[in-house]
């Protein structure tokens, strides 16, 4: 991908992943630390029973990690297939006897659509992902 659309494509997800972390992720880290310490301050409770204590403490944040991950794997995943479809259509030209400029151009502006049509699938990921995250337990 070129350097101009892979950097346009890198600071809208950095914003979006940054935005999540400010308003859910960062508050989960919060709860899980209190009720972890919560599970720590019970002098009577035998080991195994803070160890599950602090596993259950865990296991929001792990899921609210894990949603994130996966949603931005199936969204690399799309936008590499639709930069292969670009590098296909740049090899066809290429092979029918069209020149490099006339090659790199055609890359480039079909690279730059699917970053453009990638960028605009954010803030529907972005919504989709809060409304996961809200509805995890605590």
């Amino acid at each position: 991908m070129a350097e101009a659309h892979q950097a346009r494509m890198q600071t809208a997800v950095e914003d979006m992943v940054q935005s999540l972390e400010r308003d859910h992720i960062r508050k989960m880290q919060g709860r899980m630390f209190s009720c972890s310490a919560d599970c720590c301050s019970r002098p009577s409770d035998p080991m195994s029973q803070v160890h599950q204590c602090i596993e259950r403490c865990h296991a929001p944040l792990a899921t609210a990690q894990g949603l994130v991950t996966s949603e931005l794997e199936k969204f690399q995943d799309r936008l590499t297939r639709c930069t292969m479809h670009c590098n296909d259509k740049a090899k066809d030209l290429f092979d029918s006897g069209a020149k490099e400029p006339a090659v790199r151009s055609l890359m480039d502006r079909c690279v730059g659509t699917c970053v453009d049509d990638h960028i605009n699938l954010i803030p529907s990921m972005t919504r989709r992902l809060k409304e996961n995250l809200d509805s995890i337990e605590q």
